[in-house]
């Protein structure tokens, strides 16, 4: 019976999920987002970071060597800036930046200010829910809504603004 080691699981998962974080932050960088693909990259960066500290315990010896050179420094303490720097927008405002607040917004708002975004009557968006067996008023917003029917606040959107 062949034994299980952390050399085993981690080096495979480590060089599996790299390539998979690769391309779907790639792809992201590029804007093309698909179906699940933030998802993924999202949740599948867990396994990146399991397999990473697997490698890593392996080669914890190396690893150590490799931090006492000038290049092992180095890279820390460019890469800790980095990601300390990431924390300010340095007056940039981007797109991750403002999706919350507009999708708050959304959520918050009547099902009639929908319409009216979707340059639709509400009737027809009061319509579209009934069809999914959501009774709903024009005056109603989706949280009220995902509260009441116990259907996910995305879905509701996505019904409105017709993305089933």
């Amino acid at each position: 019976m062949t034994r299980i080691t952390t050399r085993t699981w981690a080096t495979p998962l480590t060089i599996g999920s790299f390539l998979l974080i690769s391309a779907t932050g790639v792809l992201m960088f590029l804007e093309w987002e698909r179906g699940l693909m933030t998802v993924v990259h999202q949740w599948f960066s867990w396994l990146f970071i399991i397999g990473a500290g697997g490698h890593i315990a392996v080669n914890l010896r190396p690893l150590k060597n490799h931090l006492k050179s000038s290049w092992g420094k180095a890279s820390v303490v460019v890469f800790v800036s980095i990601l300390a720097l990431s924390a300010f927008s340095w007056g940039t405002i981007t797109g991750p930046q403002i999706k919350r607040p507009i999708e708050q917004a959304l959520v918050d708002a009547p099902l009639s200010a929908l319409a009216s975004v979707k340059r639709t009557p509400p009737e027809y968006v009061v319509q579209r829910l009934a069809a999914r067996g959501i009774a709903a008023d024009d005056r109603q917003s989706i949280g009220e809504l995902a509260l009441a029917s116990g259907v996910d606040e995305n879905r509701l959107l996505a019904i409105v603004f017709a993305l089933d």
